[in-house]
């Protein structure tokens, strides 16, 4: 099922308090607003905000105007300083309508829920507010399922990945034993040709060694000169 998010991108036309100066861009930007010249309009807003930055309905039209080009963190940020100004309730309720509104758009559904119930507080009777409440705490809970639910896996691939290389090092093992399981007959094969011709050699050497000392042991005879 297909859920849609309604938006408030209402802005507050010109009220009385405020200074010529305020007034003049708050209506310059409302127009441009209206023809949806959002950019020119956000300039128009940024000159009233800077001749006064205690006019919360200069930062929340500001606030609209960066919420439509997509520039949803500056925009927050405005309404945020607009809620802290504003005294009229059904206007602080649209403040914070549109702060749950960006921050449902990212998912950030706590944040969202707060907003929309400090929203309700200032005014009960916004259907569409409690709307996007509801529709809100669900999707939170999605959210919280579809996480768990991807916990579990990557613990199961995990656990998945250990058991693979655990029987990888077991088959390593085994091959290794039956290799050194095949190498100590020819090594024992060549100790044993070696061990041969060591003792040959030894032998050989005595015998050398006894042919010398018996040669030693015999007389010498002097040769005879014949007479002639």
């Amino acid at each position: 099922m297909r859920y849609i998010i309604t938006f408030l991108f209402a802005i507050l036309f010109v009220l009385p308090g405020f200074s010529q100066s305020d007034r003049r861009h708050i209506r310059n930007g409302n127009r441009l607003y209206r023809m949806e010249k959002f950019d020119k309009a956000e300039v128009e807003y940024r000159k009233a905000v800077s001749d006064n930055s205690n006019n919360p309905q200069a930062r929340y039209n500001l606030g609209c105007a960066l919420m439509a080009q997509k520039k949803d963190s500056a925009a927050i940020s405005q309404y945020e300083q607009a809620g802290k100004l504003e005294t009229s309730p059904r206007r602080k309720a649209m403040v914070y309508h549109n702060i749950g509104v960006v921050c449902q758009q990212h998912q950030l559904y706590q944040q969202a829920i707060s907003a929309y119930e400090e929203s309700l507080r200032n005014n009960p009777h916004d259907n569409e507010t409690r709307y996007n409440l509801a529709l809100c705490k669900r999707q939170q809970k999605q959210q919280k399922n579809q996480d768990k639910q991807n916990k579990n896996q990557n613990k199961k691939n995990q656990k998945n990945k250990d058991n693979k290389n655990q029987q990888n090092k077991q088959n390593q093992d085994k091959q290794s034993q039956k290799n050194q399981q095949n190498q100590p007959k020819d090594q024992q094969m060549s100790k044993e040709n070696a061990e041969q011709l060591l003792n040959a050699a030894i032998q050989q050497e005595q015998a050398t060694q006894q042919r010398l000392k018996d040669a030693m042991r015999q007389p010498r005879r002097k040769q005879l000169q014949k007479n002639w």
